[in-house]
């Protein structure tokens, strides 16, 4: 056999191979997923019902997305393309060449999409008083502004250059902006001039305006518009605004720790060797000759594929800035309604939030509801003589942070404060590292995740002695502590002094400073080794349930859907009867309603003003068993990194989050659905159904919630959550008793419910009694925002639900083996315990998985 046979040959059985493990037939790939999901984003930009301004915004945060799936996605596919033998997509039997190859004919379309939408956007604004300028229209007394804002302020501090063989081509910083030009000499041609946009400027530079409108030009038009003064004897011709993007999927683990560095000095220096990995796009706006682009390009050592000319303005993320420039006349019309987060209406504030939570659990649901109470609960625990312990992990925090801050106040008063830094979050490195340096001189403890697994967790244990006694509070979230995505971002936030998950929180806290990932827990799902067991149960338990004859179902909401055995394990409950709905806000590799393998599988995504990043795991036709979760159905969360699930085991907690359940079903404005031909299509709305839009209800609801307690006179508070009251009809629904009659009925609707059915009504339940409180006097909120209407309640008699017995999914006891069945009222589904021996090798399993595997980005 010749030696090119031999490769074809090779190639065939590889990918015979991969067919033979996994049917294609109902996955897609993930990274034409992805770009379907920020297609998406680019819808808002073309939504009329959406505010211009904030149109606008979403181009910027489609190009952004696009930016880091450039960074993290095909960086990583490029290095991988450069193998010999080329790992298969187990998705989509796609090598990453291949792969590569759809991404680069996928994106011109989407790319041009968002030019139209900027370009007609920004035409508009101008309407409304915003205008920017270029080079192309500057004349008489803008072009003299500008030319001596150029000489004043630009031309002191840029350094033009000039390309010739003995002058080689420098090294482009990635994502910063650069103006480029050929230039022609006197007896000199050929030259490439080049000049590099000052980060230390503004980018956005104000121009004079008489009526009240505001005008500006951007700092590389600026010098675009002067770029005939830059280069002496040389003459500019053709002229462009480029900007790299280079690989920045680098591994921290994978680069090696000296024996005698500190992990701080180790990250600092991943992230200075990032800036010059190798370019995968080049990004041009303007025009340039071809032989002016070729010599880019060669030098860059990119194909052509690899470059994209624009239209519009590259990085648009200048947007932002501008918004407070707006003219106030025009900012009603531009923008979204300001809101604030409201007051969790189940809190006292003129109380201990220590005591309050011992009462019973608390459930925040951000951006609705204020993250205040978290951090007065810990900045109360600083200062509390009885507190003796903070523990925590910290993934992203803002830059500044009121958590943090009590976190030193609490080191500083003697407590024992420990800290989980997890140092690789990718692009939050730098901040992180700064914040583990502070924490650390304040005497907080501060550790770093293990080697080769992230810690994505969101979890704080606070730890009081009273006497001889030990109490225990637990902070729970499905998002960050991060006080700037909690105005921005859909997340739970659980806080519960229930003792088995206190019990869980402090082995989980003693396993992560010994490096041990194999800890045995019984209330929380923890990974790399217990957190997909708990989902796979979960499903065979419906699985069971449907092959018995009974109602079976199953609620994922996620933020992507990549693993290969969660997706199989779905269409196997799909294929037994099990109804699977999921809420998937971007990748999903699962294609629903494929015959005979994910014709019960219904797959929504909502995208809109807030970033739904909740995830919520539920069982059980009834939704018995409810979990939140920090971690995405992706195999980088489920193998590898620290991510945790939780249940919900407050009967109240538990029915606001169906209540959510069914809110987020019940949308038909932000929400589309994925057709099996993986393309997503608008909801359509029944005959009679008005428009219902989730996060507009959510946040008129909080509202309305807010000053319903602000009216009532001071007395003692209902004993239930916040997020209860937002979803009171839910709530009330699921904790009466019900005969069972009519087992069909369920407190949460199915995606093919009508709004008006599915929604919660504006009616709130009885409270029920609480401890007395001290009087408080709640501020009245901020005008409600406009909202979507709120459905009508049906004039059909409600069905009467089952009683929901509550369940968790636990390891089985040895010595209990009936456990197994998880039939006995209001306790388990068991997990099959593992002895020493099988956990090693598992875990040993996984170790060698992870160093032969292709890497999960």
């Amino acid at each position: 056999m010749s030696p090119k046979n031999g490769k074809k040959s090779n190639k065939v059985m590889k990918s015979s191979s991969a067919c033979d493990r996994h049917d294609y037939s109902y996955t897609q790939n993930r990274e034409l997923s992805w770009l379907k999901f920020d297609n998406r984003v680019l819808d808002e930009a073309f939504d009329p019902a959406v505010p211009l301004f904030e149109r606008l915004k979403f181009v910027s945060i489609f190009c952004s997305n696009l930016d880091e799936f450039f960074m993290v996605r095909v960086g990583g596919l490029s290095d991988l393309a450069t193998l010999k033998r080329q790992p298969v997509d187990n998705k989509s039997n796609l090598t990453p060449a291949e792969q590569i190859a759809r991404i680069s004919s996928a994106l011109p379309p989407l790319l041009q999409r968002a030019g139209t939408a900027f370009n007609d956007l920004e035409a508009q604004l101008s309407e409304h008083g915003v205008t920017r300028l270029d080079a192309s229209t500057l004349s008489g007394e803008d072009r003299a502004f500008v030319e001596g804002y150029f000489h004043a302020y630009v031309s002191p501090i840029i350094s033009p250059l000039v390309i010739d063989p003995r002058h080689p081509f420098p090294n482009l910083r990635n994502e910063a902006l650069y103006l480029v030009c050929s230039l022609e000499g006197a007896n000199e041609s050929g030259l490439v001039g080049l000049i590099e946009v000052p980060a230390s400027l503004p980018r956005v530079v104000s121009l004079p305006s008489v009526d009240g409108s505001y005008r500006y030009i951007l700092l590389e038009d600026m010098i675009l518009a002067c770029m005939n003064t830059c280069f002496g004897m040389y003459e500019p011709q053709d002229r462009a605004v480029i900007r790299v993007i280079r690989n920045a999927d680098i591994d921290p683990d994978g680069e090696g720790v000296e024996e005698d560095e500190d992990y701080r000095q180790h990250m600092k220096r991943i992230l200075k060797k990032r800036l010059r990995l190798q370019p995968v796009c080049l990004t041009v706006r303007g025009e340039l000759e071809r032989p002016t682009l070729k010599l880019i390009r060669t030098a860059l050592e990119l194909p052509s594929y690899a470059v994209y000319p624009l239209d519009f303005p590259l990085d648009p993320g200048f947007v932002f800035g501008i918004e407070g420039h707006i003219p106030e006349s025009e900012r009603a019309d531009l923008l979204f309604k300001p809101f604030t987060p409201q007051p969790d209406p189940a809190i006292d504030p003129d109380r201990a939030l220590r005591d309050q939570v011992l009462e019973g659990d608390k459930l925040l649901f951000y951006p609705y509801e204020s993250m205040n109470p978290l951090l007065d609960l810990v900045h109360q625990a600083a200062n509390d003589e009885e507190c003796i312990s903070i523990r925590i992990t910290l993934y992203r925090v803002a830059k500044q942070s009121r958590l943090c801050e009590s976190l030193i106040s609490a080191a500083e008063n003697g407590k024992e404060v420990t800290v989980l830094m997890e140092l690789r979050a990718r692009f939050d490195e730098a901040n992180n590292i700064a914040w583990a340096e502070r924490l650390e001189e304040a005497g907080c403890t501060v550790i770093y995740g293990s080697e080769g697994f992230k810690c994505h967790s969101k979890i704080c244990q606070i730890t009081y002695r009273t006497g001889m006694a030990i109490e225990r509070i637990t902070l729970l979230g499905t998002g960050n502590f991060n006080e700037k995505t909690a105005r921005l971002y859909s997340d739970f936030m659980l806080m519960t002094a229930h003792p088995g998950i206190g019990e869980d929180a402090n082995a989980f806290f003693q396993n992560l400073a010994l490096g041990n990932l194999n800890g045995d827990y019984r209330f929380l799902g923890v990974a790399p080794a217990g957190l997909k067991p708990l989902i796979m149960t979960g499903l065979n338990r419906e699985i069971e349930r449907a092959r018995a004859g009974e109602p079976a179902r199953v609620f994922f909401k996620l933020n992507s859907l990549t693993d290969r055995e969660v997706i199989d394990k779905i269409s196997e409950a799909s294929q037994a009867g099990v109804r699977v709905e999921m809420i998937i806000r971007g990748i999903s590799c699962l294609l629903p309603g494929i015959e005979g393998k994910t014709e019960n599988v219904h797959i929504r995504s909502i995208v809109g003003r807030f970033l739904e990043h909740a995830r919520v795991y539920a069982f059980g036709e009834h939704a018995d068993t409810i979990y939140l979760s920090s971690a995405d159905m992706m195999t980088r969360n489920t193998e590898h990194r620290v991510e945790i699930a939780y249940p919900l085991l407050d009967e109240r907690v538990r029915a606001a989050v169906r209540g959510y359940m069914a809110a987020q079903l019940a949308d038909n404005v932000k929400a589309r659905e994925l057709t099996p031909d993986g393309a997503w299509a608008h909801i359509s709305a029944a005959q009679g159904e008005e428009p219902f839009n989730s996060q507009e209800y959510l946040l008129a609801e909080a509202y309305r919630d807010a000053a319903a307690v602000a009216h009532k006179p001071a007395g003692p508070r209902a004993a239930h959550t916040g997020a209860d009251a937002v979803f009171n009809a839910a709530a009330a629904t699921a904790v009466a008793p019900q005969p069972a009659a009519k087992p069909a009925a369920s407190p949460v609707p199915s995606a093919a419910t009508p709004a008006a059915a599915a929604a919660p009504s504006t009616t709130a339940p009885a409270p029920a009694p609480s401890p007395a409180s001290a009087p408080a006097t709640a501020p009245a909120p901020a005008p409600s925002p406009a909202s979507a209407p709120v459905p009508a309640p049906s004039d059909e008699a409600a069905p009467d639900a089952q009683p929901v017995v509550p369940r968790i999914i636990e390891r089985e006891p040895a010595h209990d083996p009936k456990a197994r069945r998880g039939d006995a009222p209001g306790t388990v589904l068991a997990l099959p315990r593992q002895g020493r021996v099988k956990t090693a090798l598992a875990l040993f399993s996984l170790g060698i998985k992870t160093l032969i595997a292709p890497k999960k980005r």
